[in-house]
């Protein structure tokens, strides 16, 4: 380097060696800069992530901590005898009672009405009557002779046996053990006696019976003038 006319002049090596050494400066400046770009924020995502979570906790710990919460607040211990035998598991079964099966289940037959009649022995027609309608509404049951259900016979009989008399059951063998009478002396609570049917007579052409399946103990006119009446126990 000399100098010369005021101006400096430089060796033509050193312009050259200059720019590198400042290029490669620059390089190492730009790398630095780039790496502490990256190495900081990660460095400050690592520190700030741990105090986060610790402030903030996950959904899955807070409930494990309100379970262990309940688990000891509410714990309780029961202690059974190692004898102790354990009731087997069985299926409950109620069936409900018909009102029918509560009547079966109080009533009393008429054969032991006739041991031990309930009702005097000089009764009336009109008691007759008074009793047979207690019984409006039993339903007809073939062969029935009890508040369950009464067939036609069935239902004489049983009436008739409160008061100390016995009849057998069938309507053409009634008939024949009672005292025929002239219709126009019949008296309700006298028996009318048709083919294969009997009941109640109650006066102005109309009958108290058990009718036929599916009808109930009831009053209702007679159908027919194909009857005769006869009369128990008077």
């Amino acid at each position: 380097m000399s100098l010369s006319d005021n101006h400096v002049h430089v060796a033509p090596e050193l312009v050259r060696a200059v720019p590198q050494a400042f290029v490669r400066r620059r390089r190492v400046n730009a790398v630095s800069a780039v790496a502490a770009a990256l190495v900081v924020p990660a460095l400050l995502a690592t520190v700030s992530v741990p105090a986060y979570a610790e402030q903030v906790p996950s959904a899955e710990s807070q409930a494990s901590e309100r379970l262990q919460k309940v688990t000891v607040d509410d714990a309780q211990s029961i202690a059974v005898s190692e004898d102790a035998a354990l009731a087997p598991a069985v299926r409950d079964t109620f069936t409900a009672t018909t009102p029918e099966q509560l009547v079966a289940a109080s009533a009393t037959s008429a054969p032991a009405y006739l041991t031990d009649p309930p009702l005097p022995s000089g009764f009336s027609l009109g008691d007759v009557v008074a009793t047979a309608l207690q019984y409006q509404g039993v339903p007809y049951v073939f062969g029935g002779a009890d508040p369950s259900g009464f067939d036609c016979s069935g239902f004489v009989m049983y009436v008739y046996a409160q008061f100390g008399v016995s009849l057998p059951h069938g309507s053409s063998s009634q008939g024949a053990a009672g005292t025929v009478i002239d219709p126009a002396a019949a008296l309700p609570g006298d028996v009318v006696v048709m083919d294969g049917h009997d009941g109640f007579y109650m006066g102005d052409g109309m009958i108290l019976d058990a009718p036929q399946e599916g009808g109930v103990v009831s009053v209702r006119p007679l159908w027919t003038d194909d009857y005769y009446i006869v009369r128990f126990g008077i």
